[in-house]
């Protein structure tokens, strides 16, 4: 009988090891697991940002109150649609220490002064147009995205309220294209929208 309850005793002190020691080592197994599953479905190549370069106004006698308008409603506006990381400016130091960094470039080509005064009287005339080739580059060189856009001002409001339409537009055309992912640039090197030459035009009515 003694000798029943002693071995009885002994498996019962064995399985208790056993568990303690199993249990342990397999719950620690699937949460290295788990971490790793989370890690892999949620690992991401980065997101872009970008850098804004001042306004390029080409052949354009363009006043600087017009540019620095433009540049900083393009700021202001990319900044709104939640697609790039960062938005920095022309000349920021952190420029250097992103990895994932495009910069935008906007040359404009044409623009017409227009007239306020005209267009409180008339429908017709004394529209305000401004427009730009903007392009998104990588740090290589390699358009990415390039697009023509529009500003302008048709009937009531502001000369320089074409310059804000015209921020808007790019940040909404910029929004609604589609960017290769930083690693397949990376890898790559060389990727150029094939909508290049579309217009995209606003008008402030």
């Amino acid at each position: 009988m003694k000798t029943n309850k002693q071995t009885l005793s002994r498996v019962l002190m064995s399985a208790i090891v056993m568990i303690s020691v199993v249990v342990p080592c397999r719950l620690f197994a699937q949460t290295a697991e788990a971490k790793s599953s989370s890690a892999t479905g949620n690992s991401s190549p980065g997101q872009w940002s970008v850098l804004v370069d001042k306004v390029d106004p080409g052949d354009i006698n363009l006043v600087p109150s017009f540019q620095i308008a433009i540049y900083e409603g393009l700021l202001d506006e990319l900044s709104k649609t939640k697609r790039f990381k960062q938005v920095l400016r022309d000349g920021d130091r952190k420029a250097s220490e992103i990895a994932n960094l495009l910069t935008l470039k906007t040359t404009v080509q044409r623009y017409t002064a227009g007239s306020e005064t005209r267009r409180e009287v008339t429908t017709v005339s004394g529209a305000t147009k401004l427009t730009v080739r903007s392009q998104l580059l990588t740090r290589e060189g390699k358009i990415l995205l390039e697009r023509t856009v529009d500003g302008n001002v048709r009937f009531k409001g502001s000369n320089l309220q074409a310059t804000h339409n015209l921020a808007r537009n790019v940040a909404k055309a910029i929004k609604q294209s589609s960017l290769p992912e930083p690693s397949f640039s990376a890898s790559s090197g060389a990727y150029h929208s094939a909508e290049s030459d579309n217009i995209v035009v606003v008008e402030f009515r």
